[in-house]
Parts: C-alpha cells; structure tokens; sequence
C-alpha cells in the first residue's frame, strides 16, 4: 500500500529541529521525499505499524503533528505531479 506521510515538526528549539532530522530520517529509510516534509511509502501493513510506531515516539504531540494518508494499493490513478522534482516509481525495476 502506499502511503503520504506528511509532519510538520517545531523547530523553534534545538530540541526541534533535532527532532525533525530523526523524523525525515525515519521517513527515508522507509520512502522517497516528494515534498520537504512529505513522503511516499511504499509499505506492507506491518512496515507501516513499525515505521508509524517510530515516528509517534519521536515527535512531541504537543508542539508536532504527523498525517498518514493511504493511498492504497491503486495509488498512481490517484497521484498526478507538475513540475520538475524528478521521483521515482517505487515498483519498477531499480538496477543498482
């Protein structure tokens, strides 16, 4: 299923921002940044409960928000992008 993670996370202290590089971190490991804090994830259920579970013990409730929008399994009939930020398509074949 794909998943957009979106976060908007206080940077205002340095206990913030450190805050937000742990989450764009999480969110890396698991996905490609469409946006600055906006990610596509392409994610088995039980990935998404590991990686939703991190993220929620990083942020602060009180100060950061965090937004799981799944997109399913039919997910590029419902993503249209304009403009020049190149991403790639997470099932297609990768070489390394």
């Amino acid at each position: 299923m794909m998943m957009l993670i979106t976060y908007d996370v206080n940077t205002t202290t340095a206990a913030g921002r450190k805050r937000l590089r742990k989450v764009a971190k999480q969110c890396v490991n698991y996905g490609q940044r469409v946006q600055n804090s906006v990610f596509e994830c392409l994610l088995e259920p039980a990935q998404f409960v590991i990686l939703k579970n991190k993220l929620e013990e990083i942020i602060n409730e009180e100060k950061d928000s965090i937004r799981y929008y799944n997109l399913g399994s039919n997910w590029k009939r419902r993503v249209e992008h304009v403009g020049t930020k190149y991403v790639f398509d997470p099932e297609d074949t990768m070489l390394v």
